[in-house]
C-alpha cells in the first residue's frame, strides 16, 4: 500500500522518542464563546521554562487522524513531506541542466533577461523537464518569469549570489486586475507573482480574463468553476479515513491527481462541520456571508495511492480532511491541468524599490506565487521590496523552505488562499521593514483564508506581521515553533464569515512584544489548541469570537517559553509516521 497507516503501538513508541518527558504543571483551560478562560498555574515542580509534555500531545498520539482540536499535518508539503535533504530538487529530468546563457540570458544587469529565461524554461518543459541554471550575477527582468510545465526547476547559484532585478509590476505587464466581488480593489494585492508557477493553459485563461476585465475565479475548476467532470461518486466516510468506497473505479488509477468535491446543503451543514459541528456553528447566521458561500463547493486535491476495483475502494496519500456525507453530494472529479514537480531555487528576486501602495491598491510588485500547483516547491529564495512576498493560490502539497521577505515592507509577506491545502512553509523569515510604512498601508503577515486547510508554518522568525487569519473560515491549520513581533493586523470582509474554523493549532509560539491578538486562540477559535505560548495581553486590534457558546478550545502550557515537548508539532507528527 502506498501509505503507512501507523498502529497505536508505533505511534506511542514514536511519541516517546519525540517527547520523553513527564507531564507536570500544564496550564490548561477550556474556553467558551465569551472569550474567557480559566487556567491553572504551573506547579512548583515544573517552573515555566522546564520542558513539559502537554496532555494534548499524548491524546494526539492515540487518535492522530481524528483528534478534535489538533489536525493531522504529518504529510504536509511536496511529495507528502518526503524531503529530508537540504535541497528539494528531484531528478533533473530528460534535459538535465540547461545554462540559461545558451538562450541569451546574461547576468549583466543591463539587458532584459526575462524572454531568454522563459524560452529556456519552456524548452525544458516541452522536452519532458529539466533544470534551468542561472549563473552568479544580476539579471534584469522587464517581464515576469513563468514556470508553466511539469518537472522544470529554475535554479540560481544561491540567494546571495544570483539576483533577478524586476523593473515592472503586474499592472504594467498584464493590466489592472479588479475584484470579482466588486469595488475598486486591486486583486494584485493578493494574486500573481513576478515569478509565477502556474500551468500554461490555466495561466492563459486567467490573464486573458484579466485583460478582458472579466474577473475570474482562480482555482482548480476554471474561471467560472465549471471545468470539471465527475469521475465517480463517493460513499459516506469519516474525517481521518485514508480510503473511501466509490460507485465505480473505472476512471481511477494509482497516481492520479483528483479533486474531492463537497457541496454545501441549504442548511449549511458543510460549513458547520468545518467549524466543528458545535452549538455555536449551528446557531451562526451563514446565509448573509455571500463571499464565504461563494467558496463552496470545497475542493480538495489529492493523489490516489491505490485502487481496489473489487472492493471499489480508493486509498489516498493523505487522510480525509472532513467527513464525507451524502447531503454534500460527494464525488471525485477532474480539474484543470495542474502544474506538478516544478520549483524555483537559490536566488533573490529584487524589485525596483517604490513606495508601498495604499491598502488593497497594490500594483503587483509581487514575489513568487504558486497557482493550481501540486507537489511544487521553493527553496533558498529571498524577495526584496515586494508588495506581496510568497503566494499560494489554489495550490496544494507545496513546500516553501528557507524563504525570506525583506526590504521596504509588504502587504502580505505570505498569502495562502482560494482553497490552498496541505502546504508546508518552513524555515521562513520576515525582516523588519527598512523604510517607514506610508500612511494608509497595511501589514498582515502569514495569511490564510478562503477555506484553506491543513497548511503548516514551521520554524519561523517574524520581525513584523501577525498570524493573519483573514476570514473566509480557514480551518485545521498549524503554526509551530515561531518567534513573532506581533505588530500586524488581520483583514477580511464581514461577508467572508468567521476568522477561524475548527482545529487551528498554535504550538510553541514566542511573542516578543507580548500582544495576544491572533496568537492565543482559546477565546476565539472553535475546537482549537494553543500550546506553549508565553504570557500575552490584549492591545491594538482586539477580536471577539464569531461563534457563541462553548468553543471547546484548549490552552496548555500558557505562560511558558520554549518549554513544550515536542517543540515542533509538524516535526513530531512526521516522526510518528516513521
Amino acid at each position: 500500500m502506498a501509505h503507512e497507516d501507523p498502529t497505536r503501538r508505533s505511534l506511542l513508541s514514536g511519541a516517546i522518542a519525540v517527547a520523553a518527558t513527564t507531564v507536570t504543571g500544564a496550564v490548561t483551560s477550556t474556553a467558551t464563546g465569551t472569550g474567557t478562560a480559566h487556567a491553572t498555574a504551573p506547579s512548583p515542580a515544573a517552573p515555566p521554562g522546564a520542558p513539559q509534555t502537554p496532555t494534548l500531545w499524548r491524546e494526539f498520539t492515540k487518535t492522530p487522524y481524528t483528534h478534535p482540536q489538533v489536525p493531522y499535518i504529518g504529510r504536509a508539503g511536496c511529495r507528502s513531506g518526503r524531503h529530508p535533504s537540504p535541497t528539494l530538487t528531484p531528478t533533473p529530468g530528460p534535459r538535465g541542466h540547461i545554462d540559461a546563457r545558451r538562450y541569451g540570458a546574461h547576468p549583466d544587469s543591463k539587458s532584459d533577461a526575462a524572454p531568454a529565461i522563459n524560452r529556456a524554461l519552456a524548452d525544458a518543459g516541452e522536452k519532458g523537464g529539466g533544470t534551468v541554471v542561472l549563473q552568479p550575477g544580476t539579471y534584469r527582468l522587464d517581464g515576469l518569469i513563468h514556470i508553466a510545465h511539469d518537472n522544470v526547476t529554475l535554479r540560481g547559484a544561491g540567494s546571495t549570489r544570483t539576483t533577478l532585478l524586476a523593473t515592472r509590476s503586474l499592472t504594467e505587464l498584464i493590466g489592472p486586475y479588479g475584484s470579482r466581488y466588486g469595488g475598486d480593489k486591486s486583486s494584485w494585492s493578493w494574486a500573481g507573482g513576478l515569478i509565477w508557477l502556474c500551468p500554461e493553459a490555466r495561466w492563459q485563461s486567467l490573464t486573458t480574463a484579466i485583460k478582458a476585465k472579466s474577473w475570474p475565479f482562480e482555482g482548480w475548476t476554471g474561471n467560472k468553476r465549471d471545468q470539471w467532470e465527475t469521475l465517480t461518486t463517493v460513499r459516506p466516510a469519516h474525517r481521518g479515513s485514508w480510503s473511501v468506497t466509490v460507485t465505480d473505479t473505472f476512471r481511477l488509477h494509482k497516481g492520479d491527481l483528483v479533486l474531492l468535491r463537497l457541496a454545501d446543503d441549504p442548511d449549511h451543514t458543510l460549513l458547520e462541520h468545518m467549524a466543528g459541528d458545535g452549538e455555536g456553528a449551528k446557531s451562526y447566521t451563514w446565509d448573509d456571508k455571500t463571499k464565504l458561500t461563494s467558496y463552496v463547493p470545497y475542493e480538495w486535491p489529492v493523489r490516489v495511492a491505490a485502487v481496489d476495483p473489487r472492493k471499489r475502494r480508493v486509498t489516498f496519500e493523505r487522510p480525509l480532511p472532513l467527513d464525507v456525507r451524502p447531503e454534500w453530494d460527494p464525488r471525485l472529479t477532474t480539474h484543470v491541468t495542474a502544474l506538478t514537480g516544478s520549483g524555483v531555487e537559490a536566488l533573490t528576486l529584487e524589485v525596483a524599490e517604490t513606495p508601498q501602495s495604499p491598502h488593497l491598491l497594490d500594483k503587483g510588485y509581487n514575489g513568487v506565487t504558486f497557482q493550481c500547483a501540486y507537489d511544487c516547491w521553493a527553496d533558498d529564495i529571498v524577495v526584496r521590496h515586494v508588495d506581496n512576498g510568497f503566494g499560494l493560490v489554489a495550490a496544494s502539497a507545496c513546500t516553501l523552505r528557507r524563504t525570506r521577505v525583506t526590504g521596504r515592507g509588504s502587504h502580505h509577506p505570505y498569502f495562502c488562499r482560494e482553497g490552498s491545502h496541505d502546504n508546508l512553509i518552513e524555515d521562513f523569515r520576515i525582516d523588519a521593514r527598512t523604510t517607514p510604512a506610508p500612511p494608509g498601508t497595511q501589514l498582515h503577515g502569514i495569511n490564510v483564508e478562503g477555506l484553506s486547510s491543513h497548511n503548516v508554518w514551521s520554524r519561523g522568525h517574524m520581525e513584523m506581521g501577525t498570524f493573519d487569519s483573514h476570514r473566509g473560515m480557514p480551518f485545521a491549520n498549524v503554526r509551530t515553533d515561531i518567534t513573532v513581533e506581533n505588530n500586524g493586523r488581520h483583514g477580511g470582509d464581514a461577508s467572508a464569515g468567521p476568522l477561524f474554523g475548527a482545529r487551528f493549532t498554535h504550538w510553541n509560539i514566542r511573542v516578543t512584544n507580548g500582544r495576544a491578538g491572533l496568537m492565543k486562540l482559546d477565546g476565539l477559535a472553535p475546537h482549537s489548541a494553543t500550546v506553549g505560548l508565553n504570557t500575552v495581553r490584549e492591545f491594538d486590534q482586539i477580536d471577539v469570537p464569531d461563534f457563541t457558546g462553548d468553543l471547546h478550545a484548549r490552552l496548555e502550557l500558557y505562560g511558558t517559553t520554549d518549554a513544550v515537548r515536542p517543540r515542533n508539532l509538524h516535526e513530531a507528527q512526521r516522526a510518528l509516521r516513521r
